[in-house]
């Protein structure tokens, strides 16, 4: 693991064009996973719990507004999505969507919708399986998809490199990426940010433990 700097913190929130954008859930977080048998259910349901005890953060039955607020869907085809009801009432542009992704052979897509403040109040996960990623073990998908969705994490950040990592013990969350959760989660720093120098504010909290 390479050593944490404000430079390398800044990276896991700067998009492509260059924006530094944080955001952070604003809610207790409220899942619920389609598309898989009831072991994998329980497999997802415990990423999730994972992430968000590492975070600080909290969980819910319920969300007040909108029932539940962190969607998982399982398919093995993203044409799937096209019969799903009230799907493009979540996915704007739903018929271009589909084709892009199935242009780009795409295993995984997110969405997030946000508050007044900016923070994240619903997250929309989509895991498309099928070809490699039926190698992968349940756990490690799970845990994966719960890590992306617990931040608004750069559209670079995790396309070449995963947020886990193996040990003895089994697959965890990669420490730098643990600890960057944790500090994000501090309830002095704000649930949304733009401005680069809030990755300083992180890089302080990480280094601090």
């Amino acid at each position: 693991m390479t050593d944490v700097t404000p430079e390398s913190i800044e990276e896991f929130f700067t998009r492509s064009n260059g924006d530094y954008v944080f955001a952070r859930w604003g809610r207790p977080i409220a899942p619920v996973v389609f598309g898989v048998e009831e072991e994998t259910l329980v497999t997802v349901k415990s990423a999730i719990e994972a992430c968000v005890a590492i975070s600080g953060h909290e969980m819910a039955e319920t969300d007040p507004e909108l029932g539940t607020n962190l969607m998982v869907f399982f398919l093995s085809d993203w044409a799937e999505l096209l019969d799903v009801p009230h799907m493009g009432d979540l996915i704007p542009d739903l018929q271009s969507k589909v084709a892009t992704l199935q242009d780009r052979n795409a295993h995984q897509y997110r969405a997030f919708r946000f508050d007044d403040n900016g923070a994240i109040k619903a997250c929309f996960t989509f895991v498309r399986m099928g070809g490699a990623m039926d190698e992968v073990p349940a756990e490690v998908i799970a845990l994966s998809q719960a890590v992306q969705a617990m931040l608004l994490w750069s559209d670079k950040q995790f396309t070449q490199d995963s947020p886990l990592a193996v040990t003895e013990e089994g697959t965890v969350i990669r420490p730098d990426v643990a600890n960057l959760m944790r500090a994000a989660y501090d309830p002095m720093l704000p649930v949304a940010a733009r401005d680069a120098s809030h990755a300083l504010r992180l890089y302080a909290r990480v280094i601090a433990g």
